[in-house]
């Protein structure tokens, strides 16, 4: 079987990218990074919670599951055990817009590697016995996130926010969806959506483009999985945004630590401020060096941990300023919250501040690079979402042409809207808040 189209980027500090199209619209992207004796791969299905209809809330991320479960060839054990007995390992992950199955092996074990996982997206059994069993553990998940304050307020946020949306909605479903999900629904799921013209495969590491087509097209190509002439589906560059909301939201819960997070309607992901953006966040709460931090933490002792952030997806984006403290002391990191963001909206950031969100940026994009995985999802991402892949000096040249007028202008829009607050916390009622967001 051979590649129908073959095209070769070339990013000078990346290393030579090349991209080729199999029959039935498959796609399969390389980095050659010749210095290392590893490879990272993943098989990218361009799907994600976002897409779940009615009925279906959690679906991806139980799917995400169950493809760990057996094959018509391999029963759980031999997935792993597979992997593993070549000192490899093996994971996956669901997010709102897409799902991975990824692995790291030794180069020699690449074709080990891309048959477990070509296995498992192509030919899982999703047996009823195992959707059942799985079930507990996807609850269990659930529960979990819910015993993690941090990790529950994030969810709590965007409920707040975009409400009952596809981008509200958390990725892991409820427990309410998850016990009423049958074999059914999630079987007719992964048929109608795992699909050639959805799949990416993303290699990095010391490889050979023709050598890694060759084995993605062996694997791929039994039960006519790569039988037809559709074309690849295209990138999730844009989407209707959902409608955002303000005020509280709480979740009383009798922990030591009070959790907020605030947060305002934010970029969407192809927004070309988006390296603005960046710089803003460094300079707000990005470092050590930041504004929030200091303040916060280093001048006030309010709290250990606090940090801002930015959540991109292609119809809406948020940002939002993260902060752990003892719970008498939220009012007053609300406050001096709000007094720093509004303070930046009114009178932007220093020189040094744009120097040093620039410098951040420059760093974690380039240092990044310096590890297999990342250049693999990097090339991934920019099949399933951007549609693009700048080059790394193209990238460097865009945060250096972020100016003080540009962070200003941003900043007076993006921090300047009536934000949400999502709290999980030792508290009775949302009224002690609602002041602060005013």
């Amino acid at each position: 079987m051979t590649a129908v189209q073959t095209s070769t980027v070339l990013d000078e500090d990346a290393g030579p990218v090349r991209r080729s199209v199999l029959p039935g619209g498959l796609r399969v992207l390389t980095e050659a990074v010749p210095t290392v004796r590893s490879v990272a791969i993943g098989v990218w299905i361009g799907i994600g919670s976002v897409d779940e209809r009615p009925g279906e809330a959690g679906a991806t991320h139980y799917l995400e599951h169950l493809l760990f479960k057996g094959t018509r060839r391999r029963s759980a054990l031999d997935i792993s055990s597979e992997i593993e007995a070549v000192g490899g390992d093996i994971n996956a992950f669901t997010a709102k817009e897409f799902t991975c199955y990824y692995a790291r092996v030794l180069d020699a074990d690449l074709a080990v590697a891309v048959d477990v996982l070509a296995d498992m997206v192509t030919s899982s059994s999703i047996e009823a016995a195992e959707v059942d069993a799985e079930r507990e553990v996807v609850l269990e998940e659930i529960a979990m996130r819910d015993d993690d304050p941090s990790d529950a307020v994030h969810d709590l946020l965007t409920a707040r926010m975009w409400g009952d949306s596809p981008l509200g909605r958390s990725i892991l479903g409820t427990a309410e969806s998850i016990q009423q999900m049958r074999r059914d629904t999630v079987y007719e799921y992964y048929q109608q959506h795992y699909r050639a013209p959805n799949i990416v495969v993303t290699a990095a590491g010391n490889i050979e483009h023709d050598d890694v087509v060759k084995i993605v097209s062996e694997a791929f190509a039994p039960n006519g999985f790569l039988a037809g002439d559709d074309l690849p589906a295209r990138a999730r560059t844009s989407g209707t945004a959902p409608g955002v909301d303000s005020g509280v939201t709480l979740m009383s819960r009798p922990i030591e630590q009070a959790n907020l997070l605030l947060a305002m309607p934010g970029l969407a992901r192809n927004d070309t401020r988006r390296f603005t953006l960046g710089v803003l966040n460094a300079a707000l709460g990005g470092g050590m060096s930041s504004r929030l931090f200091q303040e916060i933490r280093e001048n006030r002792g309010l709290a250990y941990s606090v940090f801002s952030f930015a959540a991109q997806h292609a119809a809406a984006g948020l940002f939002g300023v993260y902060a752990g403290c003892h719970p008498r002391k939220a009012d007053e990191v609300l406050e001096v919250t709000r007094g720093i963001l509004a303070d930046v909206a009114s009178s932007g950031i220093t020189d040094d501040e744009l120097m040093r969100g620039k410098g951040q940026m420059r760093g974690g994009l380039v240092l990044g690079l310096e590890d297999t995985s990342a250049r693999m999802s990097r090339l991934a991402k920019s099949e399933l979402v951007y549609d693009e892949l700048p080059s790394i000096d193209e990238l460097l040249a865009r945060i250096d042409a972020v100016t003080m007028d540009d962070v200003r202008e941003l900043a007076s829009w993006l921090l300047t809207s009536r934000p949400a607050l999502a709290v999980v916390g030792p508290f009775d009622d949302t009224s002690r808040f609602e002041s602060v967001l005013d």
